[in-house]
Parts: C-alpha cells; structure tokens; sequence
C-alpha cells in the first residue's frame, strides 16, 4: 500500500489504539483538529475522548501527566506540536521522566512515549524550526529516535511502545509529503541500533 510520511504516521497510531488498549494519545489539538499536522486526523471520532484527549497548552502538565499515567501502568503516547515547546517541559522530561527509574533504585520505570515535530518547514518561523535531537541525545535515561524513512514512521511507534524507558520521537517536518510503498501489515523497527543507509567511504 502506498503511504506518505504523515499517513505512515497516523496509520502507527491507529495500530497502537487498536491493538493495546493501555495505549492512549494526548496533546494539543490532536482531538478535534486532527492535529497540528493532521497527524492524528480522525483518531478522535475512531477511537472516542478518552483514548484521543486534547490538552491544554501547557507542555508542563501534559507530559506530566504522561509520565504519572506511564508510571501507573499506561502507555500513553504524549505529542508536543514542535520541539521547540519541549522545552517548556524540560524540568519533566529531564529530571523526571529521565531519572526515575535511578532515583528510584528501579522500582518505577516511565514507558511513556513522547512524539514532537522537528526540524525547519514552509511558512515555520524561528519558534517552531529547531532540531534539537542531538542535544536530546545527550540525557541520560531517555531514548532518541528519528524515523528517517516512511517504513521508520510507521513501524518506529510500536517498538518505542514496548520500551520500559521514555522515548522521543522526532518526526521531521519536511518528510510529511514522502511516500514510499509498504506492507499492508505494520512492522516493527528496530530502535536498538541505527541502519545504515549508505556506508562511508574514506
């Protein structure tokens, strides 16, 4: 089946409130609006309220909010519009979602799932076109992971799922309108190392 980058997105999602009913999607305007992105575009009347839930624009709270419910036993997958507005829920993503599982000698892991955009975009400006992913690599306790292809896009959700640990996902802008031709089944990728599109020549 032929998918673009932002179908191969939403089709993850679909997967994941389908298929694992801890799984539910929180962020602002991904109800309703279908998202800022049209990511989550029709997950709401598919799915209902309770499992697709607008929040209000405080990134603090919600990705707060996140990793209580993953702390409780959810798999909630929390989107920040762009990455920029991460940053707005640094003190929960870094000293929170990052250190439980040490401060707490392992007893509470986070498996909390956190999809934001990156990168620059048509008609973005200076608020909304940072990548920070390199910078994010470097906290301990956190997984990072940009899905590069529209395979990754659909298929990187589910494993991120299944981690005990906290995931970002950065979903870059540019990519939305890229298609690629796929499986009819979704399949998992592999987040544990990075593939190799093309070997370096010395």
């Amino acid at each position: 089946m032929k998918l673009d980058y932002r179908g191969a997105l939403r089709d993850a999602l679909r997967h994941a409130l389908a298929n694992d009913e801890r799984c539910f999607l929180m962020g602002e305007d991904v109800g309703a609006y279908g998202g800022c992105f049209a990511v989550s575009l029709g997950l709401m009347e598919e799915f209902g309220e309770d499992r697709v839930r607008d929040t209000p624009l405080s990134e603090s709270a919600f990705v707060g909010a996140g990793i209580g419910a993953a702390m409780g036993g959810v798999r909630p997958i929390v989107e920040i519009m762009t990455v920029n507005f991460s940053l707005l829920a640094l003190d929960q993503i870094l000293n929170n979602a990052a250190t439980y599982l040490h401060m707490s000698g392992g007893q509470f892991a986070v498996p909390l799932v956190i999809r934001m955009t990156t990168g620059a975009g048509r008609q973005l400006a200076a608020q909304h076109s940072h990548s920070l992913e390199g910078w994010y690599a470097h906290i301990p306790g956190i997984r990072v992971v940009a899905p590069a292809t529209v395979a990754d896009a659909r298929g990187m959700l589910w494993t991120a799922l299944a981690d005990p640990d906290p995931v970002l996902i950065f979903e870059h802008a540019a990519l939305f309108g890229v298609t690629d031709d796929l499986p009819d089944e979704l399949e998992p990728v592999d987040i544990d190392r990075a593939a190799i599109r093309r070997a370096a020549t010395t």
